[in-house]
């Protein structure tokens, strides 16, 4: 079996479970039939140790109600596990559509002209981190529109709004730092190793906050309202995994999130104008309302 099969069929009982109805061993076994994969009891049973193993994710047997389903609270990386199960089924349905070559461009087109940038060392940067070895890059600052030479001890690959960032330890400093690698050049592996810490998860650093700034402040309740049709891309794609619906109606989408209120929950609150208000909390109203007196002042004043 391939390794796209393989992961094919992580998807595919992955999706059987998480659908939480029928997933009884012949429901699962039946569902990986109807889309192309025959396997015996035996070989399933394989593909849940590996997710266990190899991936960390539990999925369990319950024999009072004759199902199997995934212990979310012993599988902490699960939804990045699902996130990456998403990209490599989706660059494998690029490679395949690839072999009709220029036919398959007239029907693709890519967010960003400008490609990825710095994504030629995302290779590097996992490979330090599998090594636990130091890296060092040269870091360009956008606001300060300065360029510093960066020594890390790197320990996990971000990606965030089409931006992938590194984040470690740096000498001297006392929090993680992240840095996006589309601003790094001249990036080199060292000799030297590290002992990563282990009294930190680094993974539930940003749990509480959108974005890559994260903080140590406390968690808030921010409850936003959206027009309908503006509701409707918001239940698509939500804000935060925290995201619970409160009123849908067809006056408005109420939701609550319970995270760290940060620039990127700003950035994304604005970009909802005005299908979009604050109802709590009162700081982050009075942050919004500053912000629009702000750019309404630049057009009163004719700039």
């Amino acid at each position: 079996m391939s390794v796209q099969g393989k992961i094919k069929r992580y998807s595919l009982i992955i999706e059987k479970i998480k659908n939480g109805q029928d997933t009884s061993f012949q429901a699962v076994k039946d569902f990986l039939f109807d889309n192309g994969f025959e396997h015996t009891k035996r070989t399933i049973q394989r593909d849940f140790d590996d997710l266990r193993n190899e991936f960390g994710v539990e999925v369990l047997y319950d024999n009072v109600k004759n199902n199997y389903f995934i212990d979310y609270d012993n599988s902490p990386n699960f939804e990045n596990f699902v996130r990456f199960l998403e990209l490599v089924n989706t660059a494998d349905l690029l490679k395949e559509s690839f072999k009709s070559k220029k036919e398959t461009l007239k029907h693709i087109v890519f967010d960003n002209s400008e490609g990825l940038q710095g994504i030629q060392y995302l290779e590097l940067f996992l490979s330090a981190i599998k090594q636990h070895r130091e890296i060092s890059f040269v870091h360009y600052n956008f606001q300060k529109n300065t360029t510093t030479k960066r020594l890390l001890k790197p320990y996990l690959l971000k990606e965030y709004a089409n931006r992938w960032y590194i984040v470690g330890e740096q000498e001297g400093v006392k929090e993680f730092r992240n840095f996006g690698i589309d601003r790094v050049s001249n990036v080199q592996l060292t000799e030297k190793t590290f002992v990563p810490k282990t009294d930190v998860d680094i993974n539930y650093l940003y749990r509480d906050v959108i974005g890559m700034v994260y903080s140590e402040n406390t968690i808030q309740r921010v409850i936003l309202s959206f027009t309908p049709e503006q509701g409707k891309y918001v239940k698509t794609l939500p804000f935060h995994h925290s995201q619970k619906i409160l009123i849908d109606t067809d006056v408005e989408l109420q939701i609550s999130l319970d995270l760290i209120p940060n620039r990127s929950l700003i950035e994304r609150i604005l970009m909802y104008g005005k299908g979009v208000k604050v109802i709590e909390p009162i700081s982050l109203i009075e942050e919004i309302k500053d912000i629009y007196k702000t750019a309404l002042s630049k057009y009163s004043s004719g700039l």
